[in-house]
C-alpha cells in the first residue's frame, strides 16, 4: 500500500469520525429543545400566534428545567458535561484536515468546538451560581451571580472572536460545507440561547435562592407537588406581584401560629429554670414577672425577623439584619437591668425591713452606676451589630478623652460631688437639710444631681459639686433633743418673789416632765464606741442635747424676759409641737398661779409738775 493511498483512507477515517461526531452531538435535554425551537423560531414563515405559542413554550421549558434543576442539583454537580474529551478529538482531526488542506472540515470542526465551549461556559457558570446558592444572605447571592455571569460573558467574548454569516450564503452540493452552515446556525443559535439563559437566571434569582433553602430543609418535592396544582399556578402570579406565592404564604401562617403556641413552652421552661437556681429562688417570681413582657415583645420581634426572611426567599438583607440584631442587644441589655434592678430593689426593701446600717443611696447610687455600665455595654453591642469598628471607637476615646472630659468638666464635678456626699455621710435620704438658701428633705442621691423636696411641695435639683462648696445645715442629725427657746415677758408692776417663785416652779416642771431632756436623761452612744481617743464629745457627735436653763434674762423696753431654753427628747416635728405646747400651757399655769400678767409692747406717758407727778393710763403701741 502506497502512502498516498494510506492518507486516503486516513482522511476517509477521520471524515467519518468527523461525521460520526457531529451527528450525535447532544449537548443536554434542554438545551437540545431550546435549539430546536430557536431553529422553529427563526422560520421567516411563522404567523405572530406560531411564534407567540413558541416563546411561551420555551418559557415553559426553562421553568421545568428551574425546577428538575433546584430538584436534583447535586446531580447535577456531579454529572456536569464540560466536553473536555470531544474538544480534545476535535482538535485532533482539525489538526489533520489542516495538513490536508480540508478547509472546510476545518471550518467545520472549529465551529464545533466552539459551540461546545460555549455550553461549557454555560455550564460552568451554572455550576458557581449554585454552588454560590448556598451563601448565607441575598445580597451576598447576588454579587457572586454578578460575577460568574461577568465571567461568562468573558468567555463568550474570546469565543465569538469572528463572523461566520458569510458561509451562510454559500451555494453547493457538499456535504462538508452542508455541515458547516448547519454547525454555523447552531452556534449562533447557542449565543442565543446563552443570552436568553442569562435573562432567565436573573429573572428566576429570588426563586432560584428560595428552592435552594426549600432543598436544604428537604422540603423541595412536596413544594414541586404543591407548585404544581392547578389552583396554585393560578393564584401564584397574582401572589408574585407582591413578592409572595402560596407556599410562603404557609410556611409564614406556621411560623405565627407555632411561635405563638411555642411562646408558652418558652415561659414553662423558663419559669422552671428560674424556679430551680437556688441563687434566685427568692426572686424568680418576681423576675419573672418583670422579664415575662419584655419576652412577649422579643417573641413578636423574632416573628417578625421570620416572616421577613420568609419573604425575602430565606435570605437575609444586610440592613434588616443589622437593625434586627441591634433588637436583638437591645433586648438583651434591658433583660440583665431588669433582672439586676429587681434583686437590687428586692434586696434594698430587705434592708429597710430590717434597718441595718447600710445607706440606701450608696446602694442606690451603685446600682446607677451598674446601670450606666449596662448601658454602656448595650451600646457598644449596637455599634458592633451595626459595622461599627469597635477597636476604633475605643482608641477614639483615648484620644478625644481630653477634650471630653474639659467639656464635661461639671459632670465630672458633680460626679466627684456624689462620691464625697456618700463618704462624708454629711447627709442621707430623708434628711431635712438647709443649703444656700434652700430647705426641704433629701428625696434621692443621684450621680449628677441631688434632689430635694420643699416643705411647699417643691422639688429643687441641686448639683452635687455645690455641696463642696456650700454651708449645709442638716437638721435630722440629732438622736436626742430638739430645742425649745421661750423670751417671756412679763410686766414691770410683777412682783419680785412671785418672778422669783415662777421660775423655780417653771424649773422643775421641765425637769419632772418626760417629754424634756435634762442633764440626768440616759442615752446609749452607739458611734462613740467606734473611737478608741476621746477626740470629739460623744454628745456632739451623735446629735445629743440635753440642756436645761430658766433664768431671769433682761430688762426689756416693756418687760422682763425670763429665758426659757430647753431641748424636748423627740427630734420628731409633730412629738417637738405636743411637747412644746404642753410646755407652753404648763406655763401659763405658773404665771397665774403667781398673780403674773405676759407683758405686750406698752408706752407709759408721766405728767410732770414741779411738786407732782401724775401717771396717765398705759397706751399700747402700735
Amino acid at each position: 500500500m502506497t502512502i498516498k493511498t494510506l492518507h486516503f483512507f486516513l482522511l476517509l477515517l477521520i471524515f467519518f469520525i468527523g461525521s460520526g461526531l457531529n451527528a450525535k452531538v447532544k449537548y443536554s435535554e434542554f438545551i437540545d429543545k431550546q435549539i430546536v425551537l430557536e431553529k422553529k423560531m427563526n422560520d421567516a414563515n411563522l404567523t405572530q400566534e406560531e411564534i407567540k405559542t413558541l416563546v411561551e413554550e420555551q418559557d415553559r421549558i426553562y421553568k421545568e428545567a428551574l425546577n428538575h434543576l433546584m430538584a436534583n442539583k447535586q446531580s447535577y454537580l456531579e454529572h456536569l458535561r464540560m466536553f473536555d474529551s470531544e474538544i480534545f478529538s476535535l482538535k485532533k482531526i482539525m489538526s489533520i484536515n489542516k495538513r490536508a488542506g480540508n478547509t472546510y472540515a476545518v471550518l467545520r470542526d472549529e465551529v464545533q468546538i466552539k459551540s461546545y465551549m460555549i455550553v461549557r461556559s454555560q455550564n460552568r457558570m451554572i455550576k458557581n451560581i449554585l454552588l454560590a446558592l448556598d451563601t448565607p444572605s441575598i445580597e451576598e447571592f447576588d454579587k457572586q451571580l454578578n460575577k460568574y455571569i461577568t465571567q461568562n460573558q468573558k468567555d463568550i467574548y474570546k469565543i465569538n472572536n469572528k463572523d461566520y454569516k458569510e458561509y451562510l450564503a454559500l451555494q453547493t452540493t457538499s456535504k462538508v460545507l452542508k455541515k458547516v452552515k448547519e454547525n454555523i446556525k447552531e452556534y449562533y443559535i447557542l449565543l442565543d440561547i446563552n443570552s436568553d439563559m442569562i435573562s432567565y437566571i436573573y429573572k428566576f434569582k429570588n426563586k432560584m435562592y428560595r428552592l435552594n433553602k426549600y432543598s436544604k430543609y428537604h422540603l423541595i418535592t412536596p413544594v414541586m407537588y404543591i407548585n404544581s396544582l392547578a389552583i396554585v399556578k393560578i393564584i401564584n402570579p397574582f401572589l408574585d406581584k407582591i413578592g409572595l406565592d402560596v407556599i410562603k404564604i404557609f410556611i409564614i401562617a406556621i411560623l405565627i401560629f407555632g411561635i405563638y403556641f411555642l411562646r408558652t413552652i418558652v415561659y414553662v421552661a423558663l419559669e422552671k429554670y428560674l424556679l430551680g437556681l437556688d441563687f434566685y429562688s427568692k426572686y424568680s417570681e418576681i423576675i419573672f414577672a418583670e422579664i415575662k413582657k419584655p419576652i412577649e415583645w422579643l417573641i413578636i420581634v423574632i416573628n417578625i425577623n421570620m416572616i421577613i426572611y420568609v419573604y425575602n426567599d430565606f435570605g437575609s438583607v444586610d440592613v434588616v439584619s443589622r437593625i434586627f440584631d441591634i433588637i436583638y442587644g437591645a433586648f438583651f441589655t434591658l433583660l440583665i437591668y431588669k433582672i439586676i434592678n429587681t434583686i437590687a430593689g428586692i434586696k434594698l426593701s430587705k434592708y429597710e425591713v430590717k434597718n441595718t446600717q447600710v445607706k440606701h443611696e450608696l446602694i442606690n447610687v451603685g446600682i446607677k452606676i451598674v446601670n450606666f455600665f449596662i448601658i454602656i455595654i448595650g451600646v457598644l453591642i449596637a455599634l458592633y451589630f451595626a459595622g461599627v469598628d469597635l477597636t476604633a471607637v475605643l482608641s477614639g476615646l483615648g484620644i478625644g478623652g481630653f477634650a471630653v472630659a474639659f467639656a464635661a468638666k461639671d459632670t465630672i464635678s458633680n460626679f466627684f460631688g456624689t462620691l464625697s456626699i456618700l463618704f462624708s455621710d454629711v447627709f442621707s435620704q430623708g434628711d431635712w437639710i438647709e443649703i444656700d438658701g434652700k430647705e426641704g428633705t433629701v428625696v434621692e442621691i443621684g450621680l449628677r444631681v441631688t434632689t430635694i423636696r420643699t416643705f411647699d411641695n417643691a422639688l429643687i435639683a441641686i448639683p452635687n459639686g455645690t455641696f463642696a462648696a456650700k454651708d449645709i445645715k442638716n437638721w435630722n442629725k440629732r438622736k436626742l433633743g430638739r430645742r425649745i427657746k421661750i423670751s417671756l415677758g412679763v410686766k414691770y408692776d410683777s412682783k419680785r418673789e412671785d418672778i422669783k417663785n415662777a421660775i423655780h416652779e417653771i424649773r422643775q416642771m421641765l425637769l419632772n416632765h418626760p417629754d424634756i431632756a435634762t442633764p440626768d436623761t440616759k442615752y446609749e452612744h452607739i458611734r462613740a464606741k467606734r473611737y478608741t481617743a476621746k477626740l470629739v464629745s460623744a454628745d456632739d457627735l451623735e446629735g445629743v442635747k440635753k440642756t436645761l436653763l430658766v433664768y431671769l434674762d433682761e430688762f426689756s423696753d416693756s418687760s422682763i424676759n425670763i429665758l426659757i431654753y430647753c431641748f424636748s427628747k423627740s427630734v420628731d416635728w409633730e412629738d417637738w409641737l405636743k411637747t412644746k405646747q404642753d410646755v407652753l400651757e404648763k406655763i401659763m399655769v405658773i404665771l397665774e398661779k403667781n398673780s403674773l400678767e405676759f407683758a405686750f409692747p406698752s408706752l407709759s406717758i408721766y405728767n410732770e409738775t414741779p411738786n407732782t407727778q401724775e401717771r396717765l393710763l398705759p397706751q399700747r403701741s402700735v
